[in-house]
């Protein structure tokens, strides 16, 4: 007999448990039928935005600019500090955020590549603008509609820091990035399948609602470790 046999020989002696003959017992097929149903493409919005209130975040629906920037004001309007950094996400170039922001006086600050950066000199600059900010906007890759989660990569947002340093976080998406299940985003990550190639999705961020802490006597508190606030807005298609 091993130690290792010898010390839970012991302890199941301890406990007055005879060792049994069959040391696993194996677990019987669990039919998963009905605990996950598939989602219809058509319930994908619904279902996101009722899992995204769940977890105390907020969902709008816009279908055009003036909307959008009435939204954009409203969120910002408490703010007392006027200084936000944007992604370097292209749904976020398309609908020039960073210039409309900049248009209503705030300080933006964006990191599009090394090369471009606007109102930072550096990298480490920006990370330093996202800890200063009020605000920090993203796209996303996808929006998960099973666990009202978004989906934020290196791949298409850069640095992924406006989505966790600043206390408010507000993400756009289009309906066109909604998918059902976990299984269909793991399918569409751009993933290197060779050792010696890097992943374009180098890294990758799943929010889902706001930043959660519970002490010892389980009382709950946002913000803690990240965004006190998150924002998801839907920009339609004819939202230019």
């Amino acid at each position: 007999m091993s130690t290792k046999e010898e010390m839970l020989d012991r302890v199941r002696n301890a406990l007055g448990r005879a060792q049994s003959s069959s040391a696993i017992v194996p677990l019987s097929t669990f039919d998963m039928t009905g605990v996950m149903p598939p989602l219809a493409p058509q319930d994908y919005q619904s279902k996101f935005e009722a899992e995204w209130e769940k977890v105390s975040g907020i969902a709008y629906r816009v279908e055009a600019m003036n909307q959008l920037e009435a939204i954009l004001r409203k969120i910002m309007m408490l703010l007392p500090i006027h200084s936000v950094v944007v992604s370097r996400n292209p749904l976020l170039g398309q609908l020039k955020i960073a210039e409309r922001l900049e248009a209503a006086g705030k300080v933006v600050a964006s990191w599009a590549d090394e090369s471009v950066v606007r109102g930072t000199r550096s990298l480490a600059d920006f990370n330093k603008s996202a800890f200063d900010a009020g605000v920090g906007i993203t796209g996303v890759d996808y929006v998960l509609a099973e666990t009202g989660s978004l989906v934020l990569s290196a791949a298409t947002e850069g640095v992924q820091i406006a989505s966790l340093a600043p206390p408010i976080h507000i993400a756009l998406y289009r309906r066109s990035q909604l998918v059902g299940s976990l299984d269909e985003v793991l399918a569409r990550l751009p993933i290197s399948a060779s050792k010696d190639e890097s992943s374009p999705c180098r890294s990758l961020v799943f929010v889902t609602g706001t930043s959660r802490t519970a002490d010892i006597e389980q009382i709950l508190i946002h913000g803690v470790h990240g965004p006190r606030e998150t924002h998801a807005i839907l920009v339609e298609d004819c939202c230019h």
